[in-house]
């Protein structure tokens, strides 16, 4: 009994650390387009849109910026798609399970990098908008699938997966490995050829370290991959589908998300012209500072498993008399959730005052912030909600969010046209909606008071 015991616990961390490698290094990448942006520009992708045009002093500069909305729409677009996707993707991860879900990841991995690896710049940059759309779907499969490794560690659940999430935030600057490999000589191609022969890797956790169905939550005694359940939803499994998307929980929670995601979308989409703008045009300050953004991404996997520890701590305590499970898990939730709020609300006031040094703070908050976001959102929906509900809600909360940043693309436009390429009111219109993420917390906190308060009635009454 104890050699078993010994077997699945090794094979438990050995699942752990090969999921966050993978998280780490293939998940998110999508999110170093600032990277990646300097490269295509440099291997001239959309380059016809440049023209020469006389500037204030007579003299003749490049005027780019029609290369520019290419890159700004790309972004948008497989932003929009990183989350769109998520609901089909949560519906058949519940659906089919885990397997059937990282294959398909894995199919659309291989498509998307041949399809970067066969652009040339000239005749097919438009390749880039199916590319990197797909860049997203998959990773977000992949996301999917790992942040149930949680469930195997019940007293580190909310930290585990917070630091998924952060491993997901911090693959971006796999973009900005490449891009100092191209900066050495490395071509673009082969940098994709590379990771699409890191295939393998997947292939093997997918039939040797995950089960084909789902890792349930709670986990039963001595539980082994492979090992069927027949009703795995047991935590809260009164609640339906239904219930839960028009409960108050699931619209506090779409709103706060919706308003920091889009400050992100906004602030990394036009972070290259917005570094442009600040040094005047100056291409190797630009790099700096692009490299600055790239570096500071690595840290979101070491930023991200304070949100849990916060969460798994405040979970830890002693339970007041009559308090279930439920109730300690989403009082554990309030300071999360209030201080990613402000995390935003701070990042946003600096993302808006145009001082270049100023900027390495905004990139210190940006990536903390977007760290405790993710990895909050989807620790959040763990506990709220039902286990057997997870890939559908995360996926539909993911979608509706999505929609709500297709905003990003009028702001872009509203820079580009009547703001003169000044961002100034946009990014203080941007503040202000993220004041609004403080709603969902506060109703979370009242929740549970009242909830206390209706404890302590029945209490004295009987």
């Amino acid at each position: 009994m104890q050699v078993l015991e010994n077997k699945l616990s090794v094979r438990r961390c050995l699942t752990f650390v090969t999921g966050l490698v993978e998280c780490l290094c293939f998940a998110g990448v999508v999110f170093g387009w600032a990277s990646l942006v300097f490269v295509l520009k440099e291997d001239g992708y959309f380059s016809s849109l440049c023209f020469n045009t006389t500037g204030v002093n007579g003299t003749q500069i490049l005027d780019c910026s029609a290369q520019d909305e290419q890159f700004s729409l790309i972004f948008t677009i497989t932003s929009f798609i990183n989350n769109f996707f998520a609901l089909p993707n949560g519906f058949l991860f519940d659906h089919f399970g885990t397997t059937v879900a990282r294959l398909l990841a894995i199919l659309n991995k291989l498509l998307r990098l041949f399809l970067i690896f066969f652009s040339f710049p000239s005749a097919l940059s438009f390749l880039l908008f199916l590319a990197l759309p797909l860049l997203a779907v998959g990773g977000i499969l992949f996301l999917i699938t790992n942040m149930q490794i949680g469930n195997l560690f019940d007293s580190r659940r909310s930290t585990i997966i917070n630091l998924y999430n952060g491993a997901f935030d911090s693959s971006s600057a796999l973009f900005l490995i490449i891009k100092l490999l191209h900066e050495s000589g490395v071509s673009l191609r082969t940098s994709f050829l590379f990771l699409s022969a890191c295939s393998v890797v997947h292939i093997l956790r997918t039939f040797f370290l995950l089960p084909r169905t789902f890792i349930p939550h709670p986990l039963p005694d001595r539980y082994a991959y492979g090992c069927e359940q027949t009703s795995w939803c047991l935590f809260l499994s009164e609640k339906t589908f239904r219930e839960c998307l028009l409960s108050r929980f699931f619209v506090g929670h779409l709103l706060w998300l919706s308003v920091m995601q889009l400050r992100h979308f906004l602030f990394i989409g036009t972070l290259n012209p917005m570094l442009l703008r600040l040094t005047d045009g100056d291409s190797s300050l630009v790099s700096q500072y692009t490299n600055a953004f790239a570096f500071t991404q690595l840290c979101a996997v070491l930023c991200a498993p304070w949100n849990g520890l916060i969460m798994d701590r405040h979970r830890g305590k002693p339970r007041a008399a009559g308090e279930t499970e439920h109730e300690a898990d989403l009082r554990a939730s309030v300071l999360s959730l209030f201080l990613t709020a402000l995390q935003c609300v701070l990042f946003s006031l600096c993302a808006s005052i145009p001082s270049l040094p100023l900027q390495y703070l905004t990139f210190i908050l940006q990536v903390l912030n977007r760290s405790f976001l993710y990895g909050g959102n989807a620790a959040f929906i763990s506990v709220a909600f039902p286990s057997c509900h997870f890939g559908k809600l995360y996926g539909l909360v993911m979608v509706l969010s999505a929609v709500f940043s297709l905003l990003q693309y009028p702001c872009f436009a509203l820079v580009k046209g009547p703001l003169g390429g000044d961002p100034l009111y946009v990014n203080v219109g941007l503040t202000l909606l993220s004041v609004l993420a403080f709603i969902h917390p506060v109703f979370v906190y009242m929740h549970c008071r009242n909830l206390a308060s209706e404890r302590a009635k029945s209490k004295a009454s009987s």
